[in-house]
């Protein structure tokens, strides 16, 4: 018992940095905070960054899909969208896997709702006038997630090439 005594007087003195790296030695593991955790629409929108790097080429066609969808969706303006599209996109580039995303979004958007983000989705991906076995891979994956099959997928697919074509006449 002395000999835990005899060194209390070097911990007294010891530089504050020093006691503060031997605090975190000794804390509890620390768990997610609210301010780690992504917002439901932040992960909603790195689910769109996903989506058009898919195929490894993140073009302005597809940039600009994004701020459309994020203007309907949210009702921004171009600075308040081009802000929460950069923080998406570190988000989607920091985080590992989709499930993290796509659980995020389920907090947020009802089941009912989720078929109208596999459309968003869906433009984005076409956005760039072409469809890649990637992107469709990633479709199946989110639909999955999303708590949709491939079905839905299909035909939000289908919805937005029918009106890409529409605004083309």
């Amino acid at each position: 018992m002395a000999g835990l005594w005899s060194g209390l007087p070097y911990i007294l003195y010891m530089p504050e940095k020093t006691l503060e790296w031997m605090r975190g030695l000794f804390a509890p593991a620390r768990s997610k905070t609210a301010a780690q955790t992504p917002s439901g629409e932040t992960a909603l929108v790195a689910l769109l960054v996903r989506a058009a790097r898919a195929n490894d080429d993140y073009d302005s066609r597809q940039i600009a899909a994004i701020d459309a969808v994020m203007g309907r969706r949210f009702a921004q303006g171009p600075f308040e969208g081009a802000a929460l599209r950069r923080k998406a996109e570190a988000l989607e580039a920091a985080t590992g896997d989709t499930v993290h995303l796509t659980r995020a979004i389920k907090d947020i958007l009802p089941l009912e709702e989720r078929p109208a983000l596999l459309e968003d989705l869906w433009e984005v991906i076409l956005a760039d006038g072409k469809r890649h076995d990637a992107e469709s891979g990633m479709m199946r994956l989110v639909s999955n997630l999303l708590g949709l099959n491939d079905r839905d997928s299909a035909f939000a697919r289908q919805r937005v090439e029918r009106r890409e074509r529409s605004d083309q006449q």
